[in-house]
């Protein structure tokens, strides 16, 4: 039988990971750095293949190693959850959280299921709204936290998640093909409109905006219908859509940031524990890539799990 592998290794290696440097995660996970050197080495001779390469100062993760990474994630995530269902001082309060409703959809299944196995004598409340709303719920109070759409100008969530923002159009019709290109969007305030503005206006592509709303459905109805064209991040995507690239004449968009904005708790303990819980299963979470990929072209497509520092990190969406 084969040893099991050494979680506290795991946890290292992860942090080695993330951070990209033995010393830097040395003083992380409190050890020196010839110890945490020795604990790779181990690690490797378990595994059996190498998991790091020098890139410059950097210390990279082989192929091998990214394997590596993704079930390391899971078996820390699944050891806290496992030690959280036994612990006898338990979380118990109710916990406010809100986030849109695209996020929603394919985020809070796997969130709050595993949440509430480790903490069940929580009580989660949920809102979706757009991230403006919610930025404003977090300012007035009535929110202990939210998964929002990260805002590089104003700072306001620490990022957790990085995907594509991609145009997509239906698979079943040539809306792109028109003349004057009929688009369905979040309210002016959306970031993500305004980015495609601008990428049509570099384009001098015609355009006009046909659908205007902060419902995922309703967007992604005048998608599938064939009567608009979008943006949405990767996890958004839809069986039936098309995603459009440079081939069919559409400039690159920015990247969707997802983050996590805190508010004012009188239960800080149970708002640090979902934070945490989220970002972790986000790392957890990839795109169903193989069940529903009949219609998409995801051949340029991949998004980026945000590797996190140390505490000091609508349409739709916005």
């Amino acid at each position: 039988m084969h040893a099991p592998l050494d979680l506290d290794q795991l946890q290292t290696f992860i942090t080695i990971a993330d951070i990209g440097s033995f010393t830097r995660a040395a003083d992380e996970v409190h050890r020196t750095q010839s110890a945490v050197s020795m604990q790779m080495r181990r690690l490797e001779e378990r595994i059996g293949k190498p998991l790091f390469e020098k890139d410059g100062r950097l210390n990279k993760l082989t192929e091998d190693g990214e394997r590596l990474l993704s079930y390391a994630r899971r078996l820390i995530f699944l050891n806290r959850e496992t030690l959280a269902a036994f612990d006898d001082q338990r979380l118990e309060g109710t916990i406010r959280i809100g986030t849109p409703d695209d996020y929603a959809d394919r985020f809070l299944p796997e969130i709050m299921a595993r949440f509430a196995r480790s903490n069940p004598h929580v009580e989660l409340t949920v809102i979706c709204e757009p991230t403006p709303g919610l930025v404003e719920h977090i300012k007035r109070g009535n929110l202990d936290l939210a998964l929002v759409t990260h805002n590089e100008a104003k700072a306001q969530s620490e990022v957790v998640r990085r995907e594509p923002l991609l145009w997509v159009s239906s698979a079943n019709h040539l809306t792109h093909e028109q003349d004057v290109l009929p688009m369905a969007f979040g309210r002016p305030n959306c970031i993500w409109r305004r980015a495609a503005c601008d990428v049509l206006d570099q384009m001098k592509r015609d355009y006009r905006v046909l659908f205007t709303s902060f419902s995922a459905t309703v967007i992604a109805a005048a998608v599938l219908s064939g009567l608009a064209i979008s943006v949405l991040p990767e996890c958004a995507l839809r069986p039936g859509m098309r995603v459009l690239g440079e081939a069919d004449g559409f400039g690159i968009l920015p990247d969707c940031r997802i983050g996590i904005m805190r508010g004012q708790s009188s239960r800080p303990e149970l708002v640090e524990a979902l934070a945490r819980h989220i970002s972790e299963s986000l790392d957890n979470i990839s795109i169903p890539i193989a069940e529903e990929a009949g219609s998409f072209d995801f051949a340029a497509l991949s998004y980026t799990k945000m590797k996190r520092p140390k505490p000091n990190p609508v349409m739709p969406g916005w």
